[in-house]
């Protein structure tokens, strides 16, 4: 029941806080990602003449066993274009000490994905994320999202 009360106040607060050119996606994994579960989001884009950034959100406990997180995204466009990065972020310092904010054993970090993107079309874009990992389970992620904001001239 504390799992769910407090997924649901992050929602909250992520959402009190936006700007009104703010769009903020999360998926609840609930401490667990199976590398076959894809992780999709989907969002409008509406004005295409403003770059956005878009970030992922992701939240971790102790759980987790690596200092670092390698996805893979798939990113598309309205004209159904895929494109495919591979990522890896630093979720910890080499001491062990997690980055991010957070009180508890749970730490949120955001990590830039695309910064300053000028869309080409107006729609619907998708972004799919597979955890790539050692483990086909992953332990210790809580939540993973997107936010969409428009960039800072």
């Amino acid at each position: 029941m504390l799992k769910i009360g407090s997924v649901f106040l992050l929602i909250v607060i992520l959402f009190s806080c936006n700007r009104k050119d703010e769009q903020v996606y999360v998926n609840d994994l609930d401490g667990t990602w199976n590398k076959k579960q894809k992780q999709e989001f989907e969002f409008k884009i509406n004005d295409v003449q403003n770059p956005k950034n878009i970030i992922f959100v992701v939240r971790n406990n102790n759980n987790y066993p690596y200092s670092n997180l390698r996805l893979i995204v798939n990113f598309e466009s309205p004209n159904k274009k895929i494109t495919t990065d591979t990522l890896n972020y630093i979720l910890a310092k080499p001491n062990g000490e997690w980055l991010g904010t957070g009180f508890g054993e749970t730490k949120e970090i955001l990590f830039q994905y695309k910064l300053n993107y000028k869309f080409p079309k107006i729609g619907s874009y998708k972004i799919n994320v597979t955890q790539a990992m050692r483990r086909d389970i992953l332990p210790g992620i809580e939540d993973l999202g997107i936010k969409v904001e428009s960039a800072k001239p």
